[in-house]
């Protein structure tokens, strides 16, 4: 209900049921990208990020490094200030090699540490396009949670994404995929084994 009383207000101050002006209302991006007709856009970007959590969460390796480029990178540094990771310390900075080799050894069956059932479970929103290029590709912010369950330990991360995507004939991939944890300082019974 409150999510309807929301909408019902910024019809109310923007006397329009039209997507971008709710959008605009709301401080959003959105207007820019629908106004040129770039709705399909946001519709693709949203169904990446859905297709990137189904993957991760089904513990579909291969199908999670198929939506990058092959350049891509998955980047989580430890603080916000951080603007690449070359040199730096970061919780993750994976290539699309390296993420291979990890889900290999997470879901190997001699992986005595991954015996104990464990999953993880995404919630993505709040998704913004920042800024969209003349060839078509986008940066995009988003707000996560994630519920890992590992043993009998459920563990909960929140934060933001920042991707960037490339616009390629099949549709949007992930060059970048920046996470940005909430609490990424924080103290860990054990080190992330897989991405958030």
């Amino acid at each position: 209900i409150p999510g309807a009383v929301a909408v019902v207000c910024l019809v109310m101050m923007t006397g329009s049921l039209r997507m971008q002006d709710i959008i605009q209302a709301q401080g959003g991006m959105g207007d820019m990208l629908l106004s040129k007709g770039h709705a399909e856009d946001i519709v693709a970007v949203q169904q990446l990020f859905y297709a990137y959590l189904f993957y991760h969460d089904t513990h579909d390796g291969p199908g999670v490094a198929s939506l990058f480029t092959p350049d891509g990178v998955y980047w989580m540094p430890p603080e916000p200030g951080h603007t690449h990771w070359d040199g730096m310390p970061a919780i993750f900075a994976e290539d699309k090699n390296i993420m291979t080799v990890r889900m290999k050894r997470v879901l190997h069956p001699d992986a005595w540490s991954q015996v104990p059932l464990w999953g993880t479970n995404h919630v993505v929103g709040n998704v913004v396009v920042d800024k969209a290029s003349a060839n078509g590709d986008v940066v995009v912010r988003s707000r996560f949670h994630m519920l890992e369950m590992r043993r009998d330990n459920v563990r909960h991360f929140a934060g933001q994404y920042t991707h960037h995507l490339k616009k390629t004939k099949k549709g949007y991939v992930i060059k970048l995929q920046r996470v940005d944890m909430t609490n990424a300082q924080a103290a860990y019974d054990y080190v992330l084994q897989v991405w958030v």
